[in-house]
């Protein structure tokens, strides 16, 4: 059978996307691989870091950017046939599963993990390929009944896995005070995720709009940044946990700003035993006084993208009304690309995108 797939490319960089397309075989796919259809894929920075700030890709350009994906398998190779016609999340990072990293469990470093939109070509498309192995399937049943389409499920594929992980790993629980730096598309499901955990949330942004969808869900005291240096921020976030008489031991920390005035800030609240947690990615060197981690018995360390394994707890999670999607979320036709990724480089979408694939289909009129 043959494919034939619509995507926007990175043809180079700071270029306009340009809408190419080609042919996939499905008898010359790899032994465990899948074609998935897109049905939304989520814009992400990461995106905008290829196109716009110097991040290099793996995959030789032209690329079609995008990782993060919900669809419908439509074929697997290798003989395999168990997932055709089923609903899937793609991870935004898919280890091989087999490796001696992977088999200990660390496969968020494993050497052959396939990120779409870098290793392999991405979800700006109609289709994608990519191994199925850790393809996480998701009952449609159960998502009507939630009120939710496939296509919002997308944003669980990085914007509320990455969170998650960084979470479970700082064993965030009941009496903690958890502090998001930046509460945009991964601070503000990270805070969601916090408090449902039972923790108590502080975010910090400089957009009031995200600080308002913040205390909405989830985040119980917000600290407007904007124009505050670290110390500033400091003394807001402690005045709160005085009033409120939490712990001052139980700092948990993420940077999900990905910027340097964020990781700034968020190193510059480390306290007696705090866990700072670094999820946001920035070019642009920072300096800090480590020996901060010694003083204060502290603990820093990054989280890279999420275990497959853990998805489909995020998702019951998203299906039990624990995590709320659709007021973070803005679904578009992905004909409206490139304005979206422009308007997202400006700030002025506070939401995550969503673009849905509205290709041309063959034999169609352009209109």
């Amino acid at each position: 059978m043959i494919i034939h797939v619509n995507g926007w490319q990175m043809v180079e960089p700071s270029a306009p996307l340009a809408l190419r397309s080609w042919d996939v075989s499905t008898g010359d796919l790899a032994p465990g691989d899948a074609v998935v259809r897109v049905v939304g894929c989520g814009v992400c920075h990461t995106d905008l870091g290829f196109l716009y700030e110097g991040v290099k890709t793996k995959h030789a350009l032209p690329l079609t950017l995008g990782h993060e994906v919900a669809g419908i398998v439509e074929a697997q190779g290798g003989g395999l046939s168990h997932l055709e016609g089923k609903a899937v999340v793609v991870p935004a990072v898919l280890p091989c599963g087999e490796c001696p990293l992977c088999r200990a469990g660390r496969g968020s470093i494993c050497p052959k993990q396939v990120f779409p939109g870098n290793d392999v070509q991405g979800g700006f498309a109609s289709h994608l390929v990519v191994p199925g192995r850790f393809l996480c399937p998701v009952d449609e049943a159960a998502l009507a009944r939630a009120g939710l389409e496939l296509a919002d499920l997308s944003v669980v594929a990085d914007a509320v896995s990455t969170p998650y992980q960084a979470v479970r790993r700082a064993e965030v629980g009941p009496g903690d005070v958890v502090i998001c730096i930046g509460v945009g598309g991964i601070g503000a499901f990270g805070a969601q995720i916090a408090r449902a955990l039972g923790a108590r949330v502080i975010a910090v942004d400089v957009d009031p709009r995200r600080l308002e969808l913040a205390q909405a869900h989830g985040a119980e005291h917000a600290v407007n940044a904007k124009g505050l240096d670290a110390k500033a921020v400091r003394e807001a976030v402690r005045a709160f946990v005085e009033r409120e008489h939490l712990d001052r031991t139980r700092w948990k920390i993420f940077e999900t700003s990905g910027t340097t005035a964020g990781q700034l800030t968020a190193f510059g609240l480390l306290t007696y035993g705090s866990v700072l947690s670094v999820v946001g990615f920035t070019r642009q060197p920072v300096e800090v006084r480590l020996s901060n981690l010694m003083a204060f018995d502290a603990v820093a360390r990054g989280s890279w993208a999420c275990d497959p394994a853990l998805y489909p707890e995020i998702i019951a999670m998203v299906l039990e009304g624990k995590i709320n999607l659709g007021d973070f979320i803005d679904k578009r036709p992905m004909s409206r690309i490139q304005e979206t990724i422009d308007a997202v480089r400006r700030h002025e979408i506070a939401k995550r995108p969503i673009l849905v694939p509205d290709f041309q289909k063959e034999g169609e009129e352009a209109t």
